[in-house]
């Protein structure tokens, strides 16, 4: 399959906890569950934050509090005193969030750059419908060869239409794509089709050189296999030229 959604690999049913949940109390629920953070949640089931089992640490709780706007009561008393600080006072917020329809290398991009292993999946409201792992993603991109190759025939059935049957098949090699045969009419479109393939870790062009697309569409030979590039979708940043970012073709 190419170009899978965070929806489809997604985990629907997450741990959540709210800003006034006492510290103590999240750091024991987060061990029982065995994972290590989760979003935090409003009275509305709208994201403000994620706390990890990092940050819930006796070490660390006593430090200033965070930035969500959650409105959970705080604990008072004997009770406040014996767990510490709340939850809204040591989560990472605003949290780093993705929609369901967004491309799964999106994600994977977005964890790479904040430096986290999970992202909670919201609606347009902000409300949480799910939560991906890196261990979610890797699923995906560790793909055999022989399915990756699966869906390189259909991609060059699709985009080359007729002229496919004139080039020789493809191979793939540890997620590098191998191409043979002359060159495609419509080279930029191609190239950005097969890096939206699930798995592809490069482009070999023919005779041995490669094609490069940068942000206009245009397309350059190069002496080597074609490397991802950050253009594209990313919830995490502007859009960034293949040159800057090391990743997949732009789309134009």
């Amino acid at each position: 399959m190419t170009e899978r959604t965070v929806g489809e690999v997604m985990t629907r049913e997450v741990v959540t906890l709210a800003p006034g949940t006492p510290a103590g109390q999240a750091a024991r629920l987060l061990a029982a569950r065995r994972v290590g953070a989760a979003p935090v949640l409003d009275e509305e089931d709208r994201v403000v934050g994620v706390v990890s089992r990092g940050d819930l640490a006796p070490g660390r709780r006593d430090r200033p509090g965070g930035t969500g706007t959650g409105r959970a009561r705080e604990p008072s008393g004997a009770e406040g005193a014996a767990e510490g600080p709340t939850v809204r006072q040591v989560m990472a917020a605003p949290a780093v969030t993705v929609h369901p329809e967004q491309r799964v290398a999106v994600a994977a991009r977005a964890m790479e750059r904040r430096g986290v292993d999970r992202l909670p999946v919201v609606d347009e409201a902000d409300r949480i419908i799910g939560i991906v792992t890196r261990r979610d993603l890797l699923r995906v991109f560790l793909r055999s060869d022989a399915e990756i190759l699966a869906d390189v025939r259909r991609t060059l059935r699709s985009v080359l239409g007729a002229a496919a049957s004139a080039r020789p098949d493809a191979a793939v090699r540890e997620g590098l794509v191998v191409l043979g045969g002359p060159a495609a009419r419509d080279r930029g479109r191609l190239l950005r089709a097969l890096w939206r393939i699930d798995g592809v870790t490069g482009v070999l062009g023919e005779a041995g050189g490669a094609r490069e697309t940068n942000e206009a569409g245009g397309v350059r030979e190069t002496g080597g296999a074609h490397r991802p590039g950050g253009a594209g979708e990313d919830p995490a940043g502007p859009r960034r030229t293949a040159a800057a970012a090391g990743g997949p073709p732009a789309e134009g």
